[in-house]
């Protein structure tokens, strides 16, 4: 393992990323305009990308390309054409989100390194065997851990040789990253797919406690906490924000670059930190960091806070009162100096380019001589910033001889090497005028001189060949087997309904558990027909105790939303179904789950559309599972939702709050559209829609496709709403399975406020 510490910078555009690059990165991760989760950075094009690469190598700067988004079925042939040119480059790796992209770049393309993007929710020591396994090298732990936990998920990391990267400043999402369906619920908008429209930033109507902005928070910073991450054995120091501009990446990145190198070089931390706040910022917080989850962390605000920040500061230095006069001249100083910063950077960059490197091929051959082909063109010195003129020539094995139907002639040339003209190099000349006419060498050896040029070209890596995926076996399900009807509950009450039903029962499990818990094992020990369900974030002593569970228990079968737990099971040879917070969206993702963990179902994404799910590809004794009646959860967090809503006697969250606070509330945006509030207890805060999902049209357009469809009776996210019937939930959706439309009918009627809109937006 590398012990060196990586500073890695953000690049929204190209001066963004000349920028980190003069500031000291030592790595930049940058997005094409495709297949990346920043759609609303200015983000570069391929040719850009070659350019940056080079320029960046020659700053011993590494670059790491964002493809960092679940993947639609219909966007492999195009995926597949991109990473086919990708890795005919020198990127230096990819960030990656989606499981069947994984699945593609280890099988397709293993010479390109893989990270795991923040996207995937790594919080726990189980999914570091998980995520080495599918392929990658280094993964980017989720933002709210503490610590304790960093350096817990950083030594599973050397015991599977995988670097461990950490956010270290820039903005903070109060949802756990990967599991935010808040925008995606209403307009398709989704974080999964790069198109994140910041609801968290919106204004609301004034809650209780006489906030606007009751989900913002402020920005994260571990400015000072760095020799602690070092201590973690911590990688990489991953800086946010790529819609940002160049001055504001310059700023961070040279101060974080100065402040690294001086505690490496002092052991001391030498820099105050002050220019972070000439930039950007909501304030800073590093209270994820120090486990310290309190209401300071958030900021009624979420414009830039800079000139806040620099009243506070007169207010420090002693000024009791300040006067409109000193304020206004503070803030136009404050205005000259971010000005003189840009230019700065601007003065910085300008000479950095990442043109195209001019390209010149001179053919040369007279009768009984072989065909040369003298390649001039530029090259960097390695170490050094300055191009130097690069000649080489290759020649033919053969002699050139006369031929008057196939000579090498202009047009022959033209045809054979004007593909020289690509991403990297400026094709400028063909030159031929040393080249006797009517002359001609065998083809395949002019096609055989054009890979030697390509090799030196390319410093003499060989250049791969564009990859072409086999079509998917589709495996249909049993034509004689309906879809069953599966059940979600998490109250041990109703259990009863197992009496009036043949469905299967999942077993919602907690997300928090007491210390030394062993009741759910008893529990379903005593109540074998319940499926174990694991959630989506299971954290420290809390995935402990779901492993625990899973290990006494041993069942037959799980689902899971958790990649830690999914682990395991596959390690005990426990069959495991993959849940719906998965985020599964294409085949390959099927494939990876099953091939690589032995995985026996997964619960298709309700964020995909229905276009976007009949095209998926069944694996072979695989079942596929879809909920068509739950609460839309749009985010759950870490922070508490009601300090900032109704308040909360307590300062801080601690682990009281998790296992013993059941509220729930509501707040309402500008518009009108009021959200559910849910804690419920040992349950994460949430934030729900206000309809229920419910999705019968499925049952006519797809119900040849799955094995089985889900309701969630679990009432979790119903805040004060009444909830219907369950029984007669039940009888309903079972005898819609069995063909009876009447009951699409009876139930628009028991589920009035219900929306189908996921399954007609899609992604």
């Amino acid at each position: 393992m590398d012990p060196k510490i990586e500073l890695l910078a953000p690049g929204g555009d190209v001066d963004a990323i000349k920028a980190a690059i003069i500031a000291g990165a030592d790595a930049v991760y940058c997005g094409l305009d495709t297949f990346n989760a920043r759609n609303r950075a200015a983000n570069i094009s391929f040719e850009e990308l070659v350019g940056i690469i080079r320029l960046a190598h020659q700053y011993q700067c590494q670059i790491f390309l964002t493809l960092n988004i679940v993947i639609l079925e219909n966007e492999f042939k195009s995926l597949v054409k991109l990473l086919s040119k990708l890795v005919n480059t020198r990127l230096d790796g990819v960030i990656v989100q989606d499981i069947g992209m994984f699945h593609l770049l280890t099988k397709h393309f293993p010479t390109l390194d893989i990270h795991a993007s923040t996207q995937l929710t790594t919080h726990n020591v189980g999914q570091i065997p998980f995520l080495k396994k599918l392929g990658a090298s280094r993964v980017n732990l989720s933002r709210e851990l503490n610590l304790r936990e960093i350096a817990a998920l950083t030594e599973a990391g050397r015991e599977n040789d995988i670097t461990t990267e950490v956010f270290v400043h820039g903005s903070l999402c109060i949802a756990f990253s990967g599991l935010c369906y808040s925008t995606s619920a209403s307009v398709g908008n989704s974080g999964n797919r790069g198109r994140c429209s910041q609801a968290c930033r919106e204004e609301y109507q004034t809650t209780e406690t006489g906030n606007n902005f009751p989900l913002n928070i402020k920005d994260n910073s571990a400015f000072f906490d760095l020799p602690a991450l070092i201590e973690a054995g911590v990688h990489s120091f991953k800086v946010e924000g790529r819609i940002k501009g160049a001055s504001y990446v310059h700023t961070v990145i040279d101060s974080f670059r100065k402040q690294i190198d001086g505690f490496l070089a002092t052991g001391e931390l030498l820099e105050d930190g002050e220019r972070l706040y000439k930039v950007f910022n909501r304030d800073l917080t590093n209270s994820f960091l120090k486990g310290d989850l309190n209401q300071s962390m958030f900021i009624d605000n979420p414009r830039d806070n800079s000139k806040n920040h620099l009243k506070d500061k007169l207010t420090h230095n002693g000024l009791k009162s300040i006067s409109v006069v000193q304020i206004h001249d503070a803030e136009q100083a404050l205005q000259v100096e971010k000005s003189q910063i840009q230019a700065s950077v601007d003065d910085k960059i300008k000479h950095l380019s990442i043109e195209k490197l001019p390209l010149t091929l001179s053919f040369s051959g007279q009768l009984g001589q072989p065909l040369s082909i003298t390649v001039s063109t530029q090259d960097f010195i390695i170490g050094q910033t300055q191009l130097e003129h690069k000649t080489f020539t290759v020649q033919s094995p053969s002699l050139l001889t006369i031929s008057d139907d196939a000579s090498i002639d202009a047009s022959a040339i033209e045809k054979r090497f004007k593909s020289l003209n690509n991403a990297e190099f400026d094709l400028q000349q063909l030159v031929t005028d040393d080249l006797a006419a009517g002359l001609s060498i065998p083809f395949k050896e002019l096609t055989s001189l054009k890979k030697q040029v390509l090799l030196q070209l390319n410093h003499e890596t060989p250049v791969l060949p564009a990859v072409e995926l086999p079509k998917l076996a589709r495996h249909p399900k049993p034509e004689t087997h309906r879809p069953k009807l599966s059940i979600l509950i998490c109250d041990e009450a109703d259990i009863a309904l197992a009496d009036v039903t043949d469905a299967d029962i999942y077993f919602k499990l907690p997300d928090a558990y007491k210390r030394g818990c062993t009741k759910y094992v008893d529990f379903f020990k005593q109540n074998p027909r319940l499926i174990p369900w694991f959630s989506s974030v299971l954290i420290g002593k809390d995935f402990d105790a779901a492993l625990n569970i899973l290990e006494q228990v041993k069942p037959e079968l799980i689902v899971t939303n958790n990649t830690g737990i999914a682990n395991r099971a596959f390690e005990l040879g426990i069959k495991w179904i993959a849940g719906p917070f998965l985020n599964t969206t294409n085949s390959y993702a099927l494939l990876a789950m099953q091939e690589q963990f032995d995985c026996h179902g997964a619960f298709i994404s309700n964020e995909i559309n229905h276009n976007q799910i009949k095209h998926i590809a069944r694996p072979e004794n695989f079942k596929m599972l879809y909920s068509i009646y739950h609460p839309i959860l749009l985010m759950a967090s870490r922070q508490c939702f009601f300090q900032q809503s109704v308040g909360c006697e307590k300062p801080r969250i601690d682990n009281g709050c998790m296992l013993s606070c059941d509220k729930s509330t509501s707040i309402t945006n500008l518009k009108g559209d009021e959200f559910a509030i849910d804690k419920q207890k040992a349950g994460y805060p949430s934030i729900y829609n206000q309809d229920q999902f419910l999705n019968t049209e499925i049952i006519e357009d797809l119900a040849h496709l799955f094995d089985g469809f889900m309701i969630d009776l679990t009432n979790i996210g119903a805040g004060n709403k009444p909830s219907p019937d369950k029984v007669l939930l039940i009888q309903q959706f079972e005898q819609l399975l069995s063909g009876q439309s009447n009951a699409v009918t009876s139930l628009d009627k028991m589920v009035p406020q219900s929306t189908v809109l996921q399954y007609h937006n899609g992604l």
